[in-house]
C-alpha cells in the first residue's frame, strides 16, 4: 500500500467479499511471507511461509460464509508505530446452519512493515529491499520522469497514477517482475505483518450462539457492573487507604500480596508481541 489510510478498504474488501482466486492474490499483494494472524478461535505465529496459513484461514472464512456483508465505520493510522486500526462492522452467517446470523462489530489492528520479505529476512536482504521501498530522491534521473509521472505521482503513460490496491483489483503484472516494480516504482509500500482481530465477548459470542448469545453476556456484565459498585462500598477503607498513599506507599509495593510484579515490566517494555 502507498497510502494505508485510503487504501485498507479495498484491501479489507478484496479479502471478504472477493472470489477466491482475488482473496488469494490479495493476500500475496499486501501481506509479508511470515504474517502472523490472531482472532478470539485461531492464532498464527510468525513462522517462514506462514503468510499460507492465513490464506487458508481466509479462504474457509468463505466456506463457512459465502456473503459477507460488511462496513467501515473508522481509520486510524499511528505512523511512528506502523499500527493501523480499522473498526467496522459485518454481518457473518454460517450457511448450513438455518438462522445463524451474527451481526459484530470489531477493530482490526494491522501491524505495517515497509519490508516486503517480513521480519524473518535474512539481515543481508532487509537493507535492499527497504532501499527499494523508498521514494525517489528529488532531481534523480531514470526512473522518476513522465513514463511513470514523475514525483507527483500522476504522469501519463504509465502505472504511476494507480494505486497499489487498483493494480491488484486489475490484476498484477508479470510475476518476474519485482514486486515493487509492479505496483508504481519509486514509492515507499506498506505491507502487512500481522493482524489482529479485537472483538468484545458480547460480539464474537454471537459466532457461536446467535440470536441469544449478547443477551447472555449482557445479563453478565450486568451482574459484574453491580458487583463492582457493591464492592467499593464494603471494602472503602481499602480506597480510602489508597487516596492517603499508604497502598501502595506503604503496603503491597509490589502490586501482589506475596508477588511483585513489577519483575514483569519487561513483558510490557516492547509494547508487543513477538508473534
Amino acid at each position: 500500500m502507498e497510502d494505508p489510510v485510503s487504501e485498507i478498504p479495498t484491501v479489507i474488501q478484496r479479502l471478504t467479499q472477493s472470489p477466491p482466486g482475488q482473496q488469494s492474490q490479495t493476500i500475496d499483494a499486501f501481506f509479508t511471507p511470515d504474517a502472523s494472524f490472531v482472532h478470539p478461535f485461531c492464532r498464527i505465529q510468525r513462522f517462514r511461509g506462514s503468510r499460507w496459513v492465513v490464506k487458508k484461514i481466509y479462504q474457509w472464512y468463505k466456506v463457512m460464509s459465502p456473503r459477507i456483508e460488511m462496513k467501515i465505520h473508522s481509520i486510524a493510522y499511528d505512523s511512528e508505530n506502523l499500527k493501523l486500526y480499522v473498526t467496522m462492522s459485518q454481518i457473518f452467517t454460517i450457511w448450513i446452519i438455518p438462522f445463524h446470523v451474527a451481526p459484530v462489530t470489531l477493530t482490526t489492528v494491522l501491524s505495517l512493515t515497509t519490508n516486503p520479505n517480513g521480519s524473518l529476512s535474512s539481515p543481508s536482504a532487509t537493507p535492499s529491499a527497504e532501499k527499494s521501498n523508498e521514494p525517489e530522491k528529488e532531481g534523480g534521473a531514470g526512473r522518476g520522469g513522465a513514463g511513470r509521472g514523475g514525483a507527483g505521482g500522476g504522469g501519463a503513460g504509465g502505472e504511476g497514477g494507480a494505486s497499489y490496491a487498483d493494480v491488484v483489483a486489475n490484476g498484477t503484472p508479470d510475476s518476474k517482475t519485482p514486486r515493487t516494480a509492479q505496483t508504481n516504482g519509486q514509492r515507499k509500500l506498506y505491507y502487512i505483518t500481522k493482524q489482529e482481530d479485537l472483538y468484545q465477548t458480547s460480539e464474537f459470542v454471537k459466532f457461536v450462539l446467535p440470536h441469544i448469545g449478547n443477551w447472555i453476556v449482557l445479563a453478565i456484565h450486568a451482574f459484574a457492573t453491580v458487583f463492582c459498585v457493591l464492592g467499593v462500598f464494603l471494602w472503602w477503607p481499602f480506597v480510602w487507604m489508597e487516596e492517603k498513599g499508604w497502598i501502595p506507599g506503604l503496603v503491597l509495593k509490589g502490586g501482589n500480596i506475596i508477588y511483585d510484579i513489577r519483575r514483569e515490566k519487561v513483558a510490557i517494555r516492547s509494547g508487543s508481541d513477538s508473534s
